[in-house]
């Protein structure tokens, strides 16, 4: 993925700086988004950063910005507010439209949910937007100030302490807040919406959630993020809000049903009878295409992968498993069997020949071991278990594989005694 940085003045003329994360090479991008962070954040935030670049590996190109007087751009912070918030969120999309696209997609965090579910009325192009963690209005943020307000009152300006940092503010920014206090405005919204909101959130309660969902109209949902903090800081939890958030945007966005099918791009044409493996980006990602489908295969992050689709071997014992089902059942249903269900469960090790026990002659170094756990459910005798273990290890693949791999199957839970 590429990371372009991008620089644009707000109506102040301040110069705003943000980064543009785009899909891996060979991954067309599908639709733009524009992402807005949390008060007195930056762009570099790792909810941001790891929410935006896990949408552009789905083909979502997102800009993520600093407001006026945070992170890389100019200003100053005192001199903000949240209607400057706002304008900067108009210009940063105004960016995106005379660059590349006008975005699609809006997703703010914390304060920044507040700030698109203000900014959305004046971008048309807008689809979908989601808010993470956010206060349903601007003046949620007044409790962070209330130990600052009489010096507001008296002087003007006050120092105040958020998070782990100090700030400079101007009363103008608690008039502006006030301005924002209704959540009339979400009632009007006309895009879908997603909420996602943690019960657990100390700094923004989860009745905010509540308050936003009751104003705004269908379409609408809501998504719990269980045990996650504030700041997303655990990486699983950022990792599920862009997963989820692929598959909910791909209803509005047009994205294809599952939500890849749209970053795969079009399937190139493939006989039948025959697979296609191509690269869609230079390290790992590859699209997979029969004559009628197609599938992603990479690797895990930990090994410099996308992690959008399954390795090579989980494949392979995807392919297997699913043959001996389908044999299995088969069989079942020509004799008249009373299988109701079965499960394949596989797994694959590299052993040293001399500790391959159960394997057939002789074996030097390493060799591939895949073993395979079938969970048989039905009113069966014991006979008859015996036979569908046996007609698993006549199944296709198996037999493929078996003849230079060594394949151990069993039950996963020997039958208990009658």
């Amino acid at each position: 993925m590429a990371r372009i940085k991008l620089e644009f003045p707000n109506p102040e003329g301040h110069t705003l700086v943000g980064l543009l994360e785009t899909p891996p090479d060979r991954v067309p991008t599908a639709r733009y988004a524009l992402f807005a962070h949390c008060f007195t954040c930056s762009k570099d935030i790792a909810a941001a950063t790891r929410i935006s670049r896990a949408l552009a590996a789905r083909g979502i190109a997102v800009l993520r910005f600093d407001f006026t007087g945070l992170g890389n751009s100019d200003g100053d912070f005192a001199n903000t507010n949240f209607s400057s918030n706002v304008a900067d969120l108009l210009a940063a999309a105004r960016k995106l439209e005379e660059d590349y696209e006008a975005p699609a997609l809006l997703i703010g965090h914390s304060l920044g949910g507040a700030a698109v579910l203000a900014a959305v009325h004046a971008l048309p192009s807008v689809e979908a937007v989601v808010t993470i963690a956010s206060p349903a209005t601007a003046s949620h943020v007044q409790h962070l100030l209330s130990g600052a307000r009489g010096q507001l009152e008296e002087t003007g300006e006050a120092e105040v302490q958020i998070g782990q940092r100090r700030f400079r503010i101007r009363k103008q920014l608690l008039d502006d807040l006030d301005r924002y206090a209704s959540a009339d405005h979400i009632r009007h919204l006309n895009r879908a919406l997603l909420v996602f909101h943690s019960p657990l959130d100390t700094i923004v309660s989860i009745g905010e959630a509540g308050k936003i969902f009751q104003a705004a109209r269908h379409p609408k949902s809501f998504i719990s993020l269980d045990k996650a903090d504030h700041m997303l800081g655990n990486r699983e939890d950022a990792e599920y809000v862009a997963e989820t958030l692929v598959a909910w945007a791909s209803r509005y966005l047009g994205l294809g049903k599952h939500g890849f099918e749209q970053s795969i791009g079009t399937a190139p044409r493939v006989a039948e009878k025959e697979v296609l493996v191509t690269e869609l980006d230079t390290r790992f990602l590859r699209g997979l295409y029969t004559h009628r489908h197609q599938w992603l295969a990479d690797e895990p992050k930990s090994v410099g992968g996308s992690d959008l689709g399954p390795t090579p071997y989980d494949l392979l014992l995807m392919s297997l498993g699913a043959c001996i089902s389908m044999t299995v059942r088969t069989y079942a249903r020509h004799q008249g069997l009373a299988l109701d269900d079965v499960e394949v469960r596989l797994s694959q090790e590299r052993v040293h020949g001399t500790d391959c026990r159960d394997c057939e002659g002789e074996h030097e170094g390493k060799l591939e071991r895949i073993e395979v756990r079938l969970n048989i459910l039905g009113a069966l005798t014991s006979e008859e278990r015996a036979r569908l273990l046996e007609i698993a290890a006549r199944s296709p693949v198996y037999r493929t594989l078996a003849a230079s791999t060594h394949v151990q199957i069993g039950f996963e839970e020997e039958p208990r005694a009658a």
